[in-house]
């Protein structure tokens, strides 16, 4: 289980955009790397598609990623930053008894 997801709240904790926060749009496990909304913006140059594709050229500003480790997760009660756990609970699933794991804020000791 990832401590980080898509569409977590978080909150960047080093590197240029520190301080800023924002929604998770992509996880990329493989590389530690997540892209947030509104976060590390840059330039691309963007050559035109083919024809099919009817895509214009130009300059556009897109999301890069950054490592996972520059970021935090967001506790929904104290609106900061906070380290992630885990904890066992009990679920109820057809007529069984399932063990699922919890994400839980560190701070506040509440789901996320």
């Amino acid at each position: 289980m990832a401590k980080i997801k898509k569409g977590d709240k978080v909150q960047v904790i080093a590197g240029r955009d520190r301080g800023k926060t924002g929604t998770v749009l992509e996880v990329d496990v493989e590389r530690d790397r997540v892209i947030v909304e509104g976060i590390k913006r840059v330039t691309r140059h963007v050559k035109p598609g083919t024809r099919a594709s009817n895509q214009a050229g130009g300059i556009e500003n897109i999301e890069a990623p950054i490592h996972i480790s520059n970021v935090m997760l967001v506790d929904p009660s104290t609106k900061k930053p906070t380290r992630v756990g885990y904890r066992n609970e009990e679920v109820e699933q057809d007529g069984r008894t399932v063990t699922k794991r919890v994400r839980v804020a560190k701070s506040s000791g509440k789901d996320v």
